[in-house]
């Protein structure tokens, strides 16, 4: 009997530390016709693997946001270019992360990302915004170009963080990233920040089980956090809703929602879901453009799992 422990495959690609130490290392040292090729050559072959939770993740979640149209085929084809995409907007990551950003050609920074920067960094400004985040192509790459352009923002990540997560997050501090975990004590510095005019960023389509509101998205209940709300109705501030979308020229754009303002009600439980699902029916609308660029690998409706054929 070998007494060598085998390494568990699905918890090395699966953001623990190693596999992001992994992703770095082949990312700094393969050049772009090498390095696509073996992002695409592991992205099927973690896709082969239907037992995976990621997979199973991805599966969920690629046949929901279909209006559950995907199966057979189909289905196995979304999940392959879901892992794909997310596959190339890592290896993209990590080779070009150092670069400086009037160096860099594969983001594009034009009017309205320049003037988001030139906003969050007047003081006094007449009125601050969250901007929200979903979890679409590149955006971490994006989010790092952008505050090494000079944004400055007060960006609200995990409470938890662990594994991997603790890499990326050193990594975003790293590139002038003011980051605050979620807590009370932290929504309350952003809603003074808020109401100074600067901006908070977070994100909104990481399902948190625990959550006691379950806005609908995609047609079915969800819980997602819905911490931005409350601080946008707490500041009396918009919600901006942010995303990154990979062109077929292999340059990536910014996509904007106008400001969506909160909507009071009597009801508070009404006032959060009904402003929450607002902003996830742009989210929708995103989403919906490049469906196989949504890297959303854990379940959002988890109760459906079941169903998915």
């Amino acid at each position: 009997m070998s007494l060598i422990k085998k390494p568990n495959l699905q918890q090395i690609f699966n953001n623990s530390p190693l596999g992001i130490r992994l992703a770095i290392l082949f990312g700094r040292l393969l050049p772009p016709k090498a390095g696509y090729a073996l992002a695409r050559r592991v992205a099927d072959w973690i896709a082969s693997h239907r037992d995976w939770t990621i997979v199973h993740g991805a599966r969920l979640n690629q046949w929901v946001i279909s209006q559950k149209q995907l199966s057979g085929k189909d289905l196995d084809r979304a999940v392959v270019e879901t892992f794909r995409s997310q596959a190339r907007a890592l290896y993209d990551f990590y080779h070009y992360c150092d670069t400086a950003p009037e160096e860099q050609k594969l983001i594009v920074f034009d009017g309205r990302v320049n003037e988001v920067i030139a906003q969050s960094q007047r003081l006094n400004s007449s009125q601050g915004c969250v901007v929200v985040g979903i979890h679409m192509s590149n955006f971490d790459f994006a989010l790092r170009m952008a505050f090494r352009m000079g944004l400055r923002a007060l960006l609200i990540t995990l409470s938890e963080l662990s594994g991997g997560y603790l890499q990326q997050y050193e990594m975003r501090r790293s590139a002038g990233m003011e980051i605050a975990p979620a807590t009370l004590s932290t929504f309350r510095q952003a809603v003074s920040r808020l109401q100074a005019g600067g901006l908070v960023i977070t994100g909104i389509d990481r399902p948190t089980p625990d959550s006691k509101y379950k806005p609908h998205f995609f047609g079915h209940p969800a819980p997602l956090p819905v911490h931005y709300i409350q601080l946008a109705l707490q500041a009396h501030v918009p919600v901006i809703l942010a995303a990154l979308e990979l062109q077929p020229d292999g340059i990536y754009r910014f996509l904007f929602s106008e400001p969506i303002e909160m909507r009071p009600h009597a009801d508070r439980r009404r006032e959060i879901i009904q402003n929450a699902e607002t902003v996830l029916a742009v989210a929708e609308t995103f989403i919906r453009r490049s469906p196989h660029q949504w890297a959303m690998f854990l379940p959002v409706w988890s109760d459906l799992m079941a169903e998915v054929p």
